[in-house]
């Protein structure tokens, strides 16, 4: 088969040989941290109004309105039925606290919710409540440090889903001076702009804008752009679409996945944007309540918090409530469950990054004898790491993770403050001696050296293409679509190379899954082949086979002396049926290990 070779070409390989003069690095030169200055969350690299999602492990998603379960076609019947059950803000807020969330987003203006507005409004077309119902949970929530944001639909095709019409086109015909249809996109459009306005001018406290797809009227007429300029203070998040302008990008809820909790392999944003994964705490029913006490997996939900802490996603949980505000039973059970079981774990969950990407780390995903977990990494202290163990082993008392070059010094368990004994060789950490399993999250805390070892610094390895060697995340190497291609290492002499550090950019879905009748998977690299060579003209292969298709830094084990290192890749995991993946190919980093940590035995 006749390959595709990137190369920098002999006049950049003379240049090399004529330039700086690279030495070897030992275990006292460190590798700097692999996180490029431009993606680190610094407060000068975002917009102040992006503070509190950043910081943000978990947000309360509340669908509810006249078409909660009983269903009202009454805009006052409905309020009257809030006011008489007792809604009260501070309930709301009160359980958000329970899942340590930062933010409410109040899912009350949606296209099957009745298009209820919960506050006065002067604009006629649609529900709106005497009661400021949105003012009163914006106070309670700033009054206990949450903030409150507001669901925005575009969408007007439900208006007469239930048998009777919830928008009022001649109303609001009549208060603009022309005729203007509600139940048509451009129409809807408009009155939700007008909204839009509204809540800005109304709500000085109100946080920002959760918008469900998008309008051609709101882009025509500048809507986010003006939203900056009156309000430079709120959040814009966008639902399953990355629209630049936003702030974050929200992924619905996917299944499907194994294990069932790991929903960032559904997740198609890349570090360092901003990113949410929207999802259903109840195992089934609608996004609203539906008149059922629906089921709640414990397991499934507090894996899918972790999961995303754990990749740096924020988990925006979706609870059904009543008409009354308050939550069936049995989601009542789990807000209850979380008030006491996230406090004793929640340093690793709040104020880290996800492990084993651009910010560093050990490898998350598969470990031994079918584990399952994440890593999370300390903002405040890089010696700091998490090991959430979400599945546990089915056999034995230990769990083996790849610990990308980084020395660990002592292991701890976080609910007990018990000592762990340890062993790290090859590669490889191995926690021993596990009694005491969590059911569903196990969480050590690792203290290591902070810089990694063993690895050769950026700048001392050339590459065909810069991007993969330039220690910055935020650009990457992109084959357009062409495969097989091969990508070469220049360690500038020969030197040892243990292993390759990969990290491809996470772009693209892990599992594959059927979508409207396709087959989907990653956009990652499958059949590879590693070939060395000491003048760049005789090469070897030293090792070839299948890259699984999964998140985070992957290892490829070489244990050979050569100057120079080619990854050739000839295929990828996605499908033709996929054209947005096929063949695509992504790299953000390839890193060289030189050498393994040294072993410290037992502990």
């Amino acid at each position: 088969m006749r390959r595709r070779t990137v190369w920098v070409g002999w006049t950049a390989v003379l240049s090399l040989l004529f330039g700086l003069l690279l030495s070897a690095p030992s275990a006292a030169q460190p590798a700097p941290e692999p996180v490029a200055e431009a993606a680190q969350a610094s407060p000068a690299a975002h917009p102040p109004r992006e503070a509190m999602l950043r910081n943000a492990t978990a947000g309360l998603f509340l669908h509810w309105g006249m078409f909660t379960r009983p269903i009202h076609q009454d805009c006052k019947e409905w309020e009257q039925a809030v006011t008489d059950g007792g809604w009260s803000a501070d309930y709301w807020v009160d359980e958000a606290k329970k899942l340590k969330a930062s933010y409410i987003v109040l899912a009350t203006f949606h296209s099957r919710l009745g298009y209820a507005r919960p506050w006065p409004s002067k604009i006629p077309g649609s529900c709106s409540t005497e009661r400021d119902i949105l003012g009163e949970l914006i106070k309670a929530a700033n009054a206990k440090g949450l903030k409150v944001i507001l669901y925005m639909t575009d969408d007007p095709q439900w208006h007469k889903e239930q048998g009777f019409e919830t928008l009022d086109s001649q109303a609001y015909s009549a208060y603009k001076g022309r005729d203007v249809d509600l139940t048509q996109r451009p129409g809807f459009g408009e009155f939700s702009y007008d909204n839009f306005f509204e809540v800005m001018a109304n709500y000085p406290k109100l946080s920002g804008f959760w918008i469900d797809n998008d309008n051609a009227y709101w882009e025509d007429h500048k809507l986010y752009e003006q939203i900056r300029e009156k309000r430079p203070d709120m959040t814009l998040s966008n639902n399953n679409e990355d629209t630049p302008i936003m702030d974050m990008v929200s992924h619905e809820q996917k299944t499907g996945m194994t294990p069932s909790y790991d929903q960032p392999s559904a997740i198609w944003t890349p570090m360092p944007r901003l990113t949410e994964s929207c999802y259903k705490v109840p195992d089934s029913g609608s996004w609203w309540y539906d008149g059922q006490d629906r089921p709640v997996t414990t397991g499934l939900n507090v894996g899918r918090y972790v999961a995303n802490a754990g990749t740096s996603i924020k988990s925006l949980m979706d609870l059904t409530a009543m008409v009354d505000g308050k939550l069936p039973p049995q989601q009542q059970k789990f807000t209850d469950f979380m008030k006491d079981y996230l406090p004793p774990i929640w340093k690793s969950l709040s104020g880290v990054e996800g492990g084993g990407y651009m910010y560093g780390g050990m490898q998350p995903g598969a470990w031994n004898d079918g584990a399952y977990g994440y890593l999370t990494i300390s903002k405040a202290d890089r010696t700091r790491q998490y090991v959430h163990v979400t599945t546990r082993p089915t056999s034995g008392d230990e769990v083996k993770i790849r610990d990308n070059g980084y020395r660990v010094k002592r292991v701890t368990g976080l609910r007990t403050g018990k000592p762990m004994r340890f062993e790290q060789q090859g590669g490889s950490l191995t926690i021993k001696g596990i009694s005491a399993w969590d059911p569903y999250d196990t969480v050590f805390s690792v203290d290591t050296a902070r810089h990694r070892e063993g690895v050769y610094p950026t700048g001392s390895v050339k590459a065909s293409e810069p991007a993969i060697a330039d220690g910055d995340f935020t650009t990457y190497y992109d084959n357009k679509g062409a495969l097989p291609v091969a990508l070469t290492l220049d360690l500038g002499k020969v030197r040892k190379a243990q292993y390759l550090a990969i990290n491809q950019r996470e772009w693209s879905p892990t599992y594959n899954r059927e979508t409207f009748g396709r087959a989907e998977d990653s956009a990652r690299i499958k059949d590879y082949t590693v070939s060395v060579s000491n003048d760049g003209a005789t090469w070897r292969q030293v090792k070839a086979g299948v890259l699984e298709s999964a998140r985070g830094t992957r290892f490829l084990d070489l244990g050979v002396r050569a100057r120079y290192i080619r990854l050739d890749v000839d295929s990828t995991w996605s499908k033709e049926t996929v054209p947005r993946f096929y063949k695509q190919l992504q790299i953000d980093e390839i890193q060289v290990g030189y050498a393994y940590p040294r072993s410290h035995g037992h502990h």
